[in-house]
């Protein structure tokens, strides 16, 4: 991969000598947060740097394993020390987000950092670094870690932490390298990160085989009494309420990839899913072909992502939230027929 030469000039000037990192990344950290945060921060270890991964709060049970662990700071848990830590930090990283609002609760001291480094694959990153590594062909910011990693010289530093971190990001949101940004490149990079190592029965174990009796018993409820199939639209629509959180027993990542199952089924090009909470609904949303869900969810829904998998939220109740989706549907998918 191509990476801007006027940034990583920069980005080796900024690394000149041992400095005090802070890396950062989104509110309820996905695979591709958590992974490319650590392997990041094994990177710059053992480049002579003092680094450390600061969350807004804390990972799903299914990523909570990945080597280093046991240092990453999140501010649910070590609000005083998460805090601390940026703003004693001579450089902060800011990885797998694009807008400063998408890091809860360390927004305001993130954005009083003086020099911050972006590094991140979703589209119109905000414009709040001295240095960005923007790319939204990249099918992971895992594997633009491995790509400027390599840039700066620093494949001697790739070991199995660090490749395993990595890797793990590479393969959750790739969808297991099935969604249309892997590419060859990604394979490449893929495979590289093997060679250093990598328990492929621990990092797919870890992922895959975590589950809880509370969440498949949730899955199978969502599946048989919250699904809708619209067939004239090609289009799913799940949507769970906070009371059949509460029954089954909800815990954060519970309900990961559960809109992929809609998209699933024979036909559909379309899925959708709602998730009732406090203070607002979070949707998530997956297509296939050219659909852009991503620009329908920033118009639409305070969000954005990818185009065919993206995220929004809405502050209406679940029931007007999927009514006001609705009502939007129809056009939206006239104006990209498949």
């Amino acid at each position: 991969m191509s990476l801007p030469a006027d940034q990583l000039a920069l980005l080796r000037q900024l690394l000149d000598r041992p400095r005090r990192v802070a890396v950062v990344s989104h509110h309820n950290p996905d695979g591709d947060a958590v992974g490319s945060s650590m392997g990041l921060v094994h990177l710059l270890k053992a480049a002579g740097h003092h680094a450390r991964v600061v969350l807004p709060n804390t990972p799903a049970d299914h990523l909570d394993w990945m080597p280093g662990r046991a240092d990453v700071l999140c501010l649910d848990r070590s609000p005083d020390a998460a805090l601390s830590t940026i703003r004693t930090s001579d450089l902060v990283f800011c990885l797998d987000f694009n807008r400063l609002d998408r890091i809860g609760g360390l927004e305001d001291v993130v954005r009083a950092a003086r020099t911050k480094v972006l590094i991140d694959h979703h589209q119109d990153p905000e414009d709040f670094a001295v240095a960005t590594f923007s790319d939204t062909s990249a099918s992971s910011t895992c594997q633009l870690v491995v790509d400027i990693a390599k840039a700066l010289g620093w494949e001697p530093f790739l070991d199995r932490d660090s490749a395993t971190c990595l890797y793990t990001g590479m393969v959750t949101d790739s969808g297991s390298f099935r969604f249309r940004s892997t590419t060859p490149h990604t394979m490449r990079t893929a495979a590289d990160l093997l060679a250093h190592g990598v328990d492929l029965d621990l990092v797919h174990g870890n992922l895959s085989d975590t589950n809880s009796e509370d969440r498949l018993r949730l899955l199978g409820f969502t599946l048989l009494e919250r699904m809708t199939v619209l067939p004239a639209l090609r289009t799913v629509i799940i949507g769970l309420g906070q009371d059949d959180l509460k029954k089954h027993g909800f815990r954060p990542g519970d309900t990961e990839g559960f809109v992929n199952y809609g998209l699933s089924i024979k036909g559909t090009r379309l899925a959708a899913f709602f998730v009732e909470h406090p203070d607002l609904v979070k949707i998530s949303l997956r297509s296939k072909g050219d659909l852009p869900v991503d620009r329908f969810l920033k118009e639409h829904f305070n969000g954005g992502g990818h185009v065919n998998a993206a995220g929004g939220r809405s502050e209406l109740r679940l029931e007007a939230a999927v009514q006001r989706f609705m009502s939007l549907l129809p056009a939206f998918l006239e104006a990209h027929p498949a």
